[in-house]
């Protein structure tokens, strides 16, 4: 992903909401499946990470971005920013 991209990403996430909030219990394997469904249905989701949650959000968007096959788009604070073209329907053109 090339840095032009990445900056048009980030223009797009900072409107979005936060869909999911990583707790105590960390990346789940039904935390990433649902990620990875939210992946195919909008590209770009935006993540929360909560206070009580003992990882880093760097190293938490790095395990969740293998596991789903996803970019970083990029971690500021405890917001994770995650992009994966969709194979059916893609809405965001790059």
């Amino acid at each position: 992903m090339t840095s032009k991209q990445r900056a048009y990403l980030k223009g797009l996430a900072s409107a979005m909401d936060c869909i999911f909030s990583v707790g105590k219990a960390g990346v789940t394997p039904e935390l990433t499946q649902a990620v990875s469904e939210a992946l195919e249905a909008r590209e770009l989701i935006k993540i929360n990470v909560l206070k009580n949650c003992m990882d880093e959000p760097k190293e938490l968007a790095s395990v969740l971005a293998e596991r789903t096959r996803a970019a970083v788009v990029h971690v500021i604070g405890r917001k994770i920013v995650l992009y994966r073209e969709s194979k059916e329907n893609k809405k965001i053109v790059l």
